[in-house]
């Protein structure tokens, strides 16, 4: 895909005789890479990549990048040489790879300290990396190596409890981990038991204890996690329900405030939510819905943390399991797992609403996207 430019001109009048000059100055704006995880049960072999254009929104086709097995979650380091990624097969493990623009290297692999890990995430020092592992309801703590491979567990907790729901809350189901933007804290939605479970974090020792979790709604089914850009609201994704819980947050704790549906309402179908995001600027928050197959809007008043609904959009596809705002905030770009194809929205950043663009990258079974700036 051939790279944008961006023509800046300026203008300078030099006298009434002589006429207008103009000097015109090209910039040129860089494709940046989007990362794909995926499930590999039916044609996906592992981590895909396709260059964006955050300008046009056009997109390259997939490319192959790495082998990996239900690659389903990724993380990348903060000087992007890293990704992290879960494997859910053979018991549940983390993968480490290099990675440059164009190639991914195998570096190792450790326990996930659990089974079928489906969430990944690295601490702000860059020293630690947190497993969610969902059918055995635990998480764990693993050191970061020296040359970006990953060390075994130095900590494994492991949830208990139950929930009302006796086809999906039979136990403890942990779907994500998520750091503060302080680093002093940890909080784990485990949809098995309708609680954010909350640790004090300690990143030089890289120890968790316990904090002071946060009870959901029976049966709603805490999935996914999101802090304000402020660093004072976080919100969760419950599954079941299909809501948003809204929180207070300072120094390590949260504080429960108020619960939003991300449904139309009056809808009775059958849902099951997913993925959650808020633009960088922090005025809107986004959410996904498997069935419905819909992106939901909330304006956010960002002097008290509440949402209010703004908008619904078809996410042109089916189950959409994740979804990313690009770095500029310009677009969104959701991952629908069983339609094999990965969608691109303008986002309108004066109301927040998406209006596609009818263009798509086809890759099977896409179910996280990461983007990439080199």
């Amino acid at each position: 895909m051939k790279k944008a430019l961006l023509a800046l001109s300026v203008f300078t009048v030099l006298s009434c005789t002589s006429g207008e000059q103009s000097d015109e100055v090209i910039e040129e704006v860089k494709d940046i890479n989007v990362l794909v995880g995926t499930y590999t049960g039916r044609e996906s072999q592992g981590i895909y990549q396709f260059s964006f254009n955050p300008v046009t929104g056009e997109a390259s086709e997939a490319q192959f990048m790495a082998e990996s097995d239900d690659p389903s979650f990724l993380a990348l380091s903060e000087d992007q040489n890293f990704i992290y990624a879960v494997s859910e097969v053979n018991g549940g493990s983390i993968r480490a790879f290099s990675r440059t623009d164009t190639s991914m290297t195998f570096i190792n692999e450790q326990s996930s300290g659990g089974v079928h890990p489906c969430h990944v995430a690295i601490d702000k020092t860059g020293k630690w990396v947190f497993a969610g592992n969902y059918t055995s309801g635990s998480l764990a703590v693993l050191p970061i190596l020296e040359n970006g491979g990953i060390g075994e567990p130095t900590q494994i907790i492991k949830h208990s409890g139950t929930g009302p729901n006796k086809e999906r809350q039979e136990g403890p189901h942990v779907h994500s981990v998520n750091i503060a933007p302080d680093n002093k804290a940890l909080f784990v939605p485990d949809l098995g038991i309708d609680k954010v479970k909350a640790y004090y974090f300690n990143d030089s020792t890289g120890v968790l204890s316990p904090g002071k979790d946060m009870e959901v709604l029976p049966g709603s089914g805490p999935r996914h996690f999101t802090f304000h850009p402020n660093g004072k609201y976080a919100y969760v994704l419950q599954e079941l329900t299909g809501t948003v819980t809204s929180f207070s947050y300072l120094d390590g704790d949260l504080t429960r405030l108020e619960e939003y549906s991300t449904l139309p309402k009056g809808f009775e179908g059958k849902n099951s939510s997913a993925d959650i995001h808020i633009s960088a600027d922090g005025e809107y928050l986004y959410a996904s819905n498997r069935y419905h197959d819909s992106i939901v809007v909330f304006k956010i008043d960002t002097s008290n943390g509440t949402l209010e609904q703004v908008s619904h959009h078809s996410v042109l596809g089916q189950i959409p399991r994740n979804f990313a705002i690009s770095p500029d905030g310009n677009f969104v770009l959701v991952a629908n797992q069983e339609s094999d194809n990965v969608v691109i929205f303008k986002r309108d950043t004066t109301n927040g609403k998406l209006e596609p663009l009818d263009k798509e990258v086809k890759v099977s079974m896409p179910v996280c996207l990461v983007f990439a700036d080199n």
